[in-house]
């Protein structure tokens, strides 16, 4: 049988293939194709032969059943402890079925994959955590993914989402040339307030190239020029590309390994042609470990980083706090019950907790800061982490998902909400859409500046 004009094995690369998936209204032509795809089991075989390693391949042997990793992870727990929820299980009866059968899996067994591989588990590694043997069942679904992206089985906005990669170098259709301007633009709006404030392209050696996520561009581009204003305020030496300035990977949603791999060395080409001292990316948990944890395996790199140090950005907002860099008004720091989303991605994958800690003893008056239950490398993921934010088909069982965090954040007693995340602030934010309870939500960059004491180059003149 054919593939489909929508739903089919091949990857999406140019801007017009992207326009004519996006088509498609949600996907329902995809999907009904998708019903028809057939699965290339020589080919699924032969890439698990190929690629399957010692590590998963001894999970996959090694798992006790013990049942250990069930109350580690949030879906289970908010699906009434369904035992198919249990991330053991979740694994076992997908991955760990297709290696059975030697890849000899029809077409109704890989749609079923796929919705527990995108609408039961985020990647959130929360319960590698708590395994006895050290079990990561996150790994093992992002592997199960690509696996899936190969076949044709991936939702509609994760096949998009890839496609974006390949063909603009960005999750979504923001050019070069959009982003250069659209940074100027924000500069430009906010310079007679801040004396000075530019926003320097492709400056080479500089102390900082800053790197974002492309959603910043297209829907808050406040988020660059408050980037912009605390770099200034932090007498920094900095610069943004013009090419590899995306940090982001939804192709690492997707399991599109191949994008992955484009996307990353787009960003360090930047690193290598502007040499700067170090890279310090946006706001955001998956980019972080896109382009930091992830990427420099996707990009082949022996040492196991990137070209040059990199970090996240709650690392030098701490870092300019301590030293003095950035200087806070002590009667603008918050005098209101606040707590903190930690990103799956940086805390629990990076151990970044004490930065973000460190943040809030300089903007969070003493008392003021709730901690959830549990918190830091323990907390639970968002809700809607590893593309589940973004998927209409299982939209259904995403906002089930975010039960569990709106439970956290009611115990605490805070109505606003610190999420320096991307994935994380939208979950949060449809989580007020959804239950309406009562929060606030933000990024750190708004609320630091509120607070600010203007070094006097940046004031304006009277």
């Amino acid at each position: 049988m054919p593939e489909g004009k929508y739903c089919n094995k091949t990857p999406v690369n140019t801007p017009e293939e992207v326009n004519f998936l996006l088509s498609d209204t949600s996907g329902n032509q995809y999907y009904k194709e998708m019903k028809n795809l057939e699965v290339d089991s020589d080919l699924l075989w032969a890439t698990i032969q190929k690629t399957l390693k010692s590590r998963l391949r001894t999970w996959l042997e090694i798992c006790a059943h013990c049942g250990m990793c069930a109350d580690s992870c949030f879906l289970y727990l908010v699906n009434d402890r369904d035992p198919k929820q249990v991330p053991a299980y979740k694994i076992q009866s997908t991955l760990g079925e297709i290696i059975k059968r030697k890849g000899k899996v029809d077409n109704a067994f890989m749609r079923h994959a796929m919705e527990v591989a995108w609408a039961q588990c985020t990647c959130c590694n929360r319960c590698g955590t708590y395994c006895p043997h050290g079990i990561d069942t996150g790994i093992m679904f992002g592997y199960l993914r690509g696996l899936l992206y190969q076949q044709g089985f991936v939702p509609w906005e994760m096949k998009i989402g890839a496609g974006m990669h390949r063909a603009y170098r960005a999750q979504m259709d923001v050019t070069n040339e959009d982003f250069v301007e659209t940074f100027e633009w924000m500069v430009e709006e906010n310079e007679e307030e801040y004396i000075g404030l530019t926003v320097p392209v492709d400056v080479e050696n500089a102390d900082i190239m800053y790197t974002v996520n492309a959603r910043e561009v297209k829907h808050y581009p406040e988020d660059l020029a408050e980037a912009a204003i605390l770099f200034h305020a932090a007498g920094e030496n900095w610069t943004v590309p013009s090419e590899g300035w995306e940090q982001t990977s939804l192709a690492m949603f997707a399991g599109d390994w191949a994008a992955c791999k484009m996307q990353v060395e787009s960003v360090y080409a930047a690193m290598e042609k502007l040499k700067p001292k170090r890279m310090i990316g946006t706001e955001c948990g998956h980019a972080h470990r896109a382009t930091v944890i992830e990427g420099p395996y996707w990009a082949g790199r022996e040492n196991g980083l990137p070209p040059v140090e990199s970090i996240h950005y709650v690392e030098w907002l701490a870092e300019a706090l301590r030293e003095g860099k950035l200087k806070i008004d002590p009667s603008k720091r918050i005098r209101e019950l606040v707590t903190m989303q930690d990103s799956c991605n940086y805390v629990r994958n990076q151990g970044l907790k004490n930065a973000t800690r460190e943040i809030m003893s300089h903007i969070v008056e003493p008392g003021y800061f709730v901690e959830m239950s549990p918190n830091k490398e323990h907390n639970f993921c968002c809700g809607g982490g590893g593309g589940f934010n973004g998927i209409g088909l299982f939209r259904k069982q995403r906002n089930k998902g975010l039960e569990k965090k709106r439970d956290q954040i009611l115990a605490t007693g805070a109505k606003l909400v610190l999420a320096p995340c991307h994935n994380c602030w939208d979950a949060i934010r449809d989580l007020e859409e959804e239950f309406k309870i009562g929060i606030r939500w933000s990024f750190l960059k708004p609320i630091i500046i509120k607070m600010l004491v203007l070094p006097d180059h940046m004031k304006p003149e009277e």
